[in-house]
């Protein structure tokens, strides 16, 4: 549970402050200080003294992102002091974005992301996946013209996140190459409107908090076990693929609306090079979806006698299929309530 102890909700308390504080900040000193807040405050969230894993994910984390928040310091106090620099683009906005990229975990300052996630549980993958990456998307949203810099990291990060996770067994690494790729989509939205990375956002969170309160539930962290823990459910097994197909943005689920909105805007934008690689590299990330998908629906193994954990609960059932109806029909449903109005 994330919430045990009166010291994990006092931590959980000030992490929403941070990044609340840092969004409403109308100065860059206050944005780096609720940074600082909310990194500080997920912390003592990730670690785990019964886990040595967790450890070493929270002691990378919290490198990473000192250095991220003294580059961003450092820019923030340059561009206040009007110091003039001997370059012709704007060096500031350029260090500032970077900062908020490593903060992320986009491409090609990915480095710490997936390693980070391998030794976290559940619970603090989601929030370094949905939580986290607020902030800094905000953040950069008020510096980062669509240029040269920002094409470059959309196809970094939209390669690296289809091909990063074609070889992975774990279950946490392929979720953090995933969201790395849809960061690129949403570096993408954000260059064309707020409206659109807000709407790409929050449908993301709400994929990835059903996939992963499966995976949670199932106590389930690497690809093999997809086989053998989920047989005494097929209802289970059925949400959490066509989940996983709606996270990928197979057409039908409600995952391609986002996707379907940005190429529309990209479409009209004239922006048809970075467009054609984002939907090219984004098939990649659908295959090892399927790839999953179609292991464990086509090879059914034996029921192990160490494997009767039963999922029959009637509250959990109702929530699935909650769940699914809302992965399964909220494009159609969107598409007729856009051509109503």
């Amino acid at each position: 549970m994330l919430l045990p102890t009166p010291s994990k909700f006092l931590f959980f308390t000030t992490l929403v402050l941070g990044a609340l504080i840092a969004l409403s900040s109308n100065s860059w000193l206050g944005a780096w200080m609720g940074l600082e807040i909310n990194l500080l405050s997920f912390i003592p969230l990730m670690t785990n003294s019964k886990n040595t894993f967790s450890t070493e994910a929270s002691l990378k984390y919290f490198l990473v992102q000192a250095l991220a928040s003294a580059i961003l310091l450092f820019s923030v106090i340059l561009l206040y002091l009007n110091m003039p620099l001997p370059i012709s683009f704007n060096l500031h906005s350029m260090l500032i974005s970077s900062t908020l990229l490593l903060k992320m975990g986009a491409a090609p300052f990915h480095f710490w992301f997936p390693g980070t996630m391998e030794g976290l549980n559940w619970v603090n993958c989601l929030l370094l996946m949905t939580w986290q990456k607020i902030t800094p998307l905000m953040l950069l949203s008020y510096t980062l013209p669509l240029n040269i810099f920002l094409t470059l990291v959309i196809i970094s990060s939209i390669i690296i996140g289809s091909l990063g996770g074609l070889n992975q067994s774990s279950l946490r690494k392929l979720m953090a190459y995933s969201s790395i790729n849809h960061i690129g989509w949403m570096l993408a939205a954000l260059s064309s409107s707020n409206s659109i990375w807000l709407f790409y956002f929050m449908t993301y969170s709400f994929l990835s908090i059903s996939v992963i309160s499966i995976f949670m539930m199932s106590s389930t962290y690497h690809t093999n076990q997809l086989n053998l823990t989920l047989t005494n459910n097929n209802l289970l097994k059925f949400c959490l693929f066509f989940l996983l197909l709606s996270l990928g943005g197979l057409p039908p689920f409600l995952g391609f609306l986002p996707k379907w909105l940005v190429i529309q805007t990209m479409v009209e934008s004239n922006q048809l090079f970075l467009l054609t690689t984002m939907v090219i590299t984004t098939l990649l990330t659908l295959f090892f979806y399927l790839r999953l998908s179609f292991t464990s629906f086509l090879f059914l193994p034996y029921n192990t006698k160490w494997n009767n954990k039963s999922y029959s609960n009637n509250h959990l059932t109702l929530m699935l299929l909650v769940l699914f109806c809302l992965s399964t029909l909220g494009l159609p449903v969107s598409s007729l309530i856009m051509t109503c109005f």
